[in-house]
């Protein structure tokens, strides 16, 4: 856990989060502003009557104005600065209201911020700087979408420089670690095949979508998408968030861990979310705050499902449960912040929407940790099981006793042998070893005894194995070899050099010398392995009927053998 935390620390560090807070005197600006309404078409009026009691009504179809007194104590009357974040209004003009009775109007519209706008989701707003002070700002807002979610704060040119660097940093810094993190949940969905990695990356991909048209980083490529069009796809955009987040917590748990009823209630309040998200993010007046209210119970309610789940996993031994719990604990912390505490003055003015940000890169680094590690283990134990299975698959063609080679797993290699020599005319030969007289040794030393020879006759033979010739044990006391690349009298000195040098092991003093006898059959083309071994078989009982401790070669081509064959001196052809 130590090491996790070391981990959130350098990340939030290195997003901005260390930097030192800023010292310089900053005003938030309340709800409580001096307001009138006027209609919204007309284009030029003089400033109207203010109301300083109350909250204004009837203003979304209509043109509300703010005023705010500047002669508080504290504020730097010749070095202001507006910064505001984005909402959703058709046209805003800021006056800015010197003690000489000089008004300066700027202004912006939906699709037309200029160079107002900065990253972060913050629109500002720089009072001219004038030998005379400042006395009052006016704010006209042409059809507000709803006048609690303007979020308004006064400060000195140089800390709003300093808080949009900083805030443009950490901006860039989330959604670099999220794009990161859906391209490398992507391609991990495609490796491994697995729904989670797929939902995961979709969900960090749309939380990346969302962070660009927040913080209005996208107004570098669509100017026009400013103000209210960019507000209301962030809000859908939260929305499929949410539900995308829910159904990857929601696959990354077995049915075994997890039962069908709070499965389904979690998705289908993950799914609401999403629905709701669609006519929330449409509307420019009416009902939106209780919309609005209505949104944070099922993204609560959730938030919640989704812990009940992790939970319940958990406790059902789950350990892909205990990672999820690791990366979903800051975010829903975040969220839960968001509906208790006012978030209007954190994280540089970013609020509520920086700290989901940041919590949503936490999220994706902590899960593509824990994807890999999950999906490492889960191929470890696949190649551990391969080789487990190549290795009992291996064991099944080896003899316990001799470790050469069983009867089952010479004949597989046989007959692909027999194959490559079909293919390209290679020579080929399969040579049967048989021990003479081991009946003898058996009943005189004892069948631990008969083993050992075995044992030993077996390591001398090992020494041949390879890639032009293939031993094996075949049964009781026979053993055999099949050699390619060799014919006449070089594999007939093979077969005298093999029989030579097994008869030279040494079985102690007891036993004695231990010799073999062996029929050689070269292969003719085409022949079965069946047929080839028959007539090998056929050598081996010449050379026991005539005198054992010797070679014996079975005929190619019965008429001419003989003639073709020039035979070392003591070999004998059948």
């Amino acid at each position: 856990m130590r090491r996790w935390l070391l981990a959130l620390m350098a990340v939030l560090s290195a997003l901005g989060l260390g930097a030192a807070p800023v010292t310089a005197t900053s005003q938030v600006l309340g709800h409580d502003l001096c307001h009138a309404v006027t209609p919204a078409d007309a284009q030029s009026v003089p400033l109207p009557a203010f109301q300083c009691r109350g909250q204004p009504d009837n203003y979304q179809q209509a043109s509300l104005w703010l005023r705010a007194d500047l002669t508080t104590p504290g504020i730097d009357r010749h070095d202001l600065t507006l910064m505001m974040h984005n909402s959703r209004f058709d046209h805003l003009r800021v006056g800015f209201l010197y003690t000489d009775g000089q008004l300066h109007w700027q202004q912006i519209a939906t699709g037309r911020f200029g160079a107002h706008w900065r990253a972060g989701g913050q629109i500002v707003f720089s009072a001219p700087h004038r030998d005379a002070p400042l006395q009052a700002m006016v704010l006209r807002f042409d059809r507000l979408t709803h006048y609690e979610y303007l979020r308004l704060r006064l400060l000195g040119g140089d800390e709003a420089s300093q808080q949009a660097t900083v805030l443009a940093t950490a901006v860039g810094g989330a959604l670099l670690l999220l794009l990161l993190g859906a391209l490398y949940n992507a391609s991990l969905a495609v490796a491994v095949r697995r729904q989670f990695p797929a939902w995961q990356a979709a969900w960090a991909a749309c939380m990346v979508v969302w962070g660009l048209f927040w913080s209005q980083l996208v107004l570098l490529v669509t100017p026009e998408v400013a103000g209210a069009p960019s507000a209301q796809i962030c809000t859908a955009l939260a929305c499929l968030a949410i539900t995308l987040a829910t159904q990857s917590a929601l696959t990354t748990l077995s049915r075994d861990h997890l039962p069908q009823l709070p499965r389904r209630i979690t998705m289908a309040l993950g799914l609401g979310v999403g629905l709701i998200g669609v006519p929330l993010s449409l509307m420019r007046s009416g009902a939106i705050a209780q919309w609005a209210v209505v949104l944070d119970v099922l993204t609560l309610s959730t938030l919640l499902a989704v812990a009940v789940c992790l939970t319940l996993a958990w406790r059902r031994g789950s350990g892909e449960a205990r990672a999820f719990a690791g990366a979903w604990i800051v975010p829903m912390a975040a969220l839960a912040s968001t509906q208790f505490l006012d978030m209007d003055t954190l994280l540089w003015g970013g609020g509520a929407q920086l700290l989901v940000l940041l919590a949503a890169a936490w999220q994706t680094l902590w899960l593509s940790v824990a994807a890999t590690h999950r999906f490492a283990r889960i191929r470890l134990e696949r190649d551990r099981a391969r080789q487990a299975a190549a290795s009992a698959q291996d064991l099944a063609r080896r003899d316990p006793l001799t470790a050469l080679r069983n009867r089952r797993g010479f004949i597989e290699k046989a007959e692909a042998m027999l194959d490559i020599s079909r293919r390209d005319g290679s020579p080929l030969a399969l040579l049967l070893l048989d021990v003479d007289k081991f009946k003898a040794i058996n009943d005189t030393h004892g069948h631990e005894a008969g083993d050992q020879v075995l044992c030993t006759l077996a390591a001398r033979l090992a020494r041949w194995d390879g890639a032009v010739c293939t031993v094996a044990r075949f049964g009781g006391e026979e053993f055999a070899a099949m050699v390619s690349g060799l014919s006449g009298n070089p594999l007939l000195h093979f077969a005298e050099n093999m029989r030579e040098g097994l008869a030279q092991c040494d079985h102690g003093k007891a036993v004695g010398t231990v010799t073999v006898s062996v029929g050689l059959a070269q292969a003719e083309r085409p022949e079965t392995f069946q047929s080839l071994y028959r007539r090998a078989d056929e050598a081996l009982y010449q050379a026991k009927r005539q005198g054992r401790n010797r070679v014996m070669v079975a005929h190619i081509e019965p008429p001419t053998m003989e003639s073709q064959l020039i035979l070392p001196e003591g070999l004998t052809a059948v």
